[in-house]
């Protein structure tokens, strides 16, 4: 693709910083005016982050590059700079990076604190996640949520391919019946976590956890919606204080 510039005049006004005036001086496009293959935040809204090369993550921070760069081709030349790696490019100073035409202070100052983010994120501790792969422990996670319900409540567990709980959903309130529970929210919830296996679980308050017809067929089309997405249907749980019923135990799944 023919690379093309459209270049503004700026005349800063008396007294305004001079590492900011020459960053605006002559500047090329802001990234809203790109063309729309090369805006790295459509890349990222229709791709995901992972898409992007970390020139493309730390152009969409400072927006715009130079008279001769794009906000990109100016973050690759600073990130070549630094052996392309972050971790050197977070030791710069605010200095040593508004020394790039096109990098004022605020740009500079905005670079660091992404880097700082990326190691807090670093040092934070992982979180250690509840595996549920057996009823008695999806019934532990779940019972304080519907102890004192007086109404049904139904919520889909969301775990990862070794069980481990990714996170759990409430999908109603009031009831369970097919129209109640809409099948392709839930399929939707899973995909969306990357969930490999889910467990569909309902309160009764009555204290009963007899299941009753539309238990049944909610459960059936939940396993059939989970066969066609490859998706490992764990069990269906209902729960009722101190007791629970499970598909799984039952043979019914």
């Amino acid at each position: 693709m023919a690379e093309w510039k459209v270049t503004e005049f700026y005349k800063p006004s008396p007294g305004e910083d001079n590492a900011e005036a020459q960053e605006t001086e002559g500047k090329s496009l802001t990234i809203t005016q790109w063309a729309e293959d090369d805006r790295p935040r459509e890349k990222l809204a229709a791709h995901g982050a992972d898409a992007l090369s970390a020139a493309e993550l730390l152009a969409i921070l400072i927006g715009s590059g130079n008279q001769r760069e794009t906000a990109v081709d100016l973050m690759k030349r600073i990130l070549g700079d630094c052996d392309n790696r972050i971790a050197t490019l977070s030791r710069m100073s605010l200095d040593e990076l508004m020394r790039y035409n096109g990098i004022g202070e605020a740009k500079a100052v905005t670079i660091l604190a992404a880097c700082e983010l990326g190691k807090r994120r670093e040092r934070e501790d992982k979180p250690v996640r509840t595996v549920l792969g057996d009823p008695a422990a999806l019934y532990e996670h779940l019972h304080l949520r519907i102890r004192d319900l007086d109404v049904e409540e139904a919520y889909v567990v969301l775990m990862n391919q070794s069980f481990k709980h990714i996170r759990t959903v409430r999908m109603s309130h009031g009831g369970l019946t097919e129209t109640a529970v809409d099948v392709r929210l839930i399929i939707k919830e899973a995909l969306q976590a990357n969930a490999t296996v889910i467990a569909l679980a309902h309160n009764h308050p009555s204290g009963s956890v007899r299941p009753s017809r539309e238990d049944d067929a909610v459960t059936r089309k939940v396993a059939d919606a989970c066969a066609l997405m490859r998706i490992h249907f764990l069990d269906h749980l209902i729960l009722a204080d101190g007791d629970y019923y499970s598909y799984r135990e039952e043979g019914k799944i």
